[in-house]
Parts: C-alpha cells; sequence; structure tokens
C-alpha cells in the first residue's frame, strides 16, 4: 500500500473513533441528565420472543393501488437498501399476551374467539384501533416502545413469504380479456383456507429471514393507509396520515385494504376480491436511545473505514 493509502486508513479511523466516542459520551450525559427515559419493564410482562432483521437490499412493491384509463396496473416494483437492523416479533401477538392487555382493562375482548384456542393461539378477531391499544399498553408496561410495522417493514421482514399481487399484465395493454383472466387466476390463488381456524405459533413455517407463520390464515395490520394513485393525471399524491385514513393494509396471502374498526374480514372492509380468513398482528421495537446510537457509531465507523480501504485501493491502482 503506498502512503497515500495509509493517510486515507489513518484519516478515517481517526476521525471515526472520536464521533464513536463523542456519541457514547452524549448518550451517558443524556442519561444522566435524565433527557432520556429509559424506562423500566414490568415483572409481570415478559417481552415477546423477537427476531432482528439485519440490513439488506429486498425487492419491494408498492401497497398502492395504481390505475391507468380507469383500469387496475401492477404497482412498480423497486430494489430498496434498508441501512438499519429491523427488530420485530418473532410471532404474531398470541391470546395469551393480548390477554393480559384485557385483564388491564386497556383492550377490549377479541371479537368471535374460539372455545378450543390455547394461549398460545395467535389472538384474531381484533381491529386496527385494538392493536394500537395492545403496543400502547406493551409500550408501558415493558418500558420499551412497541408499535404496528409498516407494509414496507413486514415485506422487508417477512422475505420470501410476503406475496406478490402483481398481475402481469403489461400497463399500456388495451385488451380487456387479459387483465380479466389475470384478476381471475389471481383470485382463484386467494381461495378461502379449507382449514380458517387459527392455529398454535408456528403451524405456518419460518421465513428466511426468521419470522414464523407470515402467509398463513392469519392477516397482519400494518400502519400503511390504503392509497390510490391514478396515473393518467399528473398530480403528486401526498402521503396519507395514518391517524385519518380509515383503510389501512392487512397482510397475508394477499394485501388487503381493511377499515380500522373491522373485526372479523368476513363480514366486510375488504375493497375487492377475497377476504382475510383472520385479522391479527404482530409489532415492531422502536431501539431504544442508546441502541440508536451504537448502531450510528457502528455505522459511521463502518462507512468512513470502508470508505479509507476504498480510496486507498483506488490510488493504489491510479499509481500504479
Amino acid at each position: 500500500m503506498t502512503p497515500h493509502a495509509e493517510t486515507a486508513g489513518v484519516s478515517g479511523i481517526s476521525i471515526a473513533l472520536p464521533l464513536a466516542l463523542l456519541a457514547v459520551l452524549s448518550a451517558t450525559l443524556a442519561v444522566e441528565a435524565r433527557l432520556v427515559n429509559i424506562g423500566r419493564r414490568d415483572a409481570a410482562v415478559a417481552a415477546p420472543e423477537v427476531v432482528t432483521i439485519a440490513p439488506h437490499e429486498f425487492q419491494y412493491r408498492d401497497a398502492t393501488e395504481y390505475f391507468r384509463r380507469g383500469l387496475a396496473v401492477d404497482a412498480p416494483k423497486r430494489k430498496a437498501r434498508v441501512r438499519m437492523p429491523l427488530t420485530i416479533m418473532r410471532y404474531q401477538t398470541s391470546l395469551f399476551e393480548y390477554d393480559r392487555c384485557v385483564a388491564d382493562g386497556a383492550c377490549p375482548e377479541p371479537e368471535g374467539r374460539s372455545a378450543t384456542a390455547g394461549d398460545d393461539t395467535p389472538v384474531t378477531g381484533v381491529s386496527y384501533e385494538d392493536a394500537l391499544r395492545y403496543a400502547n399498553w406493551l409500550s408501558q408496561k415493558s418500558g420499551e416502545q412497541w408499535r404496528l410495522p409498516t407494509d414496507f417493514e413486514l415485506a422487508y421482514a417477512a422475505a420470501d413469504r410476503f406475496p406478490d399481487d402483481a398481475l402481469g399484465v403489461d400497463a399500456d395493454s388495451k385488451n380487456p380479456a387479459l387483465r380479466w383472466l389475470a384478476d381471475y387466476e389471481r383470485e382463484a390463488r386467494r381461495a378461502a383456507s379449507s382449514d380458517p381456524a387459527p392455529q398454535p405459533k408456528g403451524s405456518f413455517g419460518v421465513s428466511q429471514t426468521g419470522l414464523a407463520d407470515f402467509g398463513g390464515n392469519i392477516w397482519e395490520w400494518t400502519s400503511t393507509c390504503n392509497k390510490r394513485i391514478d396515473l393518467d393525471k399528473k398530480s403528486v399524491i401526498d402521503e396519507p396520515d395514518p391517524t385519518n385514513c380509515g383503510i389501512m393494509i392487512a397482510a397475508g396471502k394477499h394485501r388487503a385494504p381493511m377499515s380500522t374498526f373491522v373485526r372479523n374480514p368476513k363480514g366486510g372492509g375488504c375493497s375487492v376480491g377475497s377476504p382475510p380468513d383472520n385479522l391479527g398482528f404482530r409489532l415492531v421495537r422502536r431501539p431504544g436511545f442508546i441502541e440508536s446510537i451504537e448502531d450510528f457509531t457502528h455505522r459511521a465507523v463502518a462507512d468512513m473505514i470502508g470508505g479509507a480501504i476504498f480510496n486507498g485501493v483506488q490510488r493504489d491502482d491510479d499509481e500504479g
């Protein structure tokens, strides 16, 4: 390695190390000054089992509904690079976990509870609003911050288990028969399960990323608002606010826009096509302040050292 490359490497490290020390010092001072509330766990409430999805690239098809000339067309699919790890519940929220919230008076009873369902059966018959109540209750009890995942995050976590709702018809095609046949085949694949009764956790396998039971007979609430875009109009559509959206995306074997108050999907609320078998949810854990500082520091150090090494190698090639 040339002197230039050595200088570049040392320079990157000399910047990264003080940055890391500064981040740790800032976090410590914030805690000491009580600017950050770390929170205390309730001994009676165990945190759910989680899986942490390491940063990686993946292909994501937008949850937005797109239309051209009044006909539905496939949403665009893009390569997304996620740089932050995602910590999400390995399993869907169980009846046992949800019942603790009910016992505290913070959550309503789920609808249509089966007399034979065990404690490790996922809770179903819950609305989007019920899921938000549970997330708030768990956050208070555990001292950690929990929330519903976005559609993007759930697709990222479910990986190979997440559905692709594309019709596969050319957006410029003017042949309605092609679109009708593609839609018919898609709806046939979405036929209701032969056994829609919720099953004990672990019954529907695991994704490549370690997420369990996604895509079984339970659709999961997300915090993504249903949105429609007319490609014939040039106006820019703002991202809707989930707090006053009213129709959210539930994801499972396929995406289903559902009204936030719906507990039983068979009773309505799905825009078109086959309704979900059941509605449940799992939560994402927000990283704490210290975790965020640590992750930022690790990425900053890796970026700087990586950049220094890359620049050093580049200089070697140029000078050679």
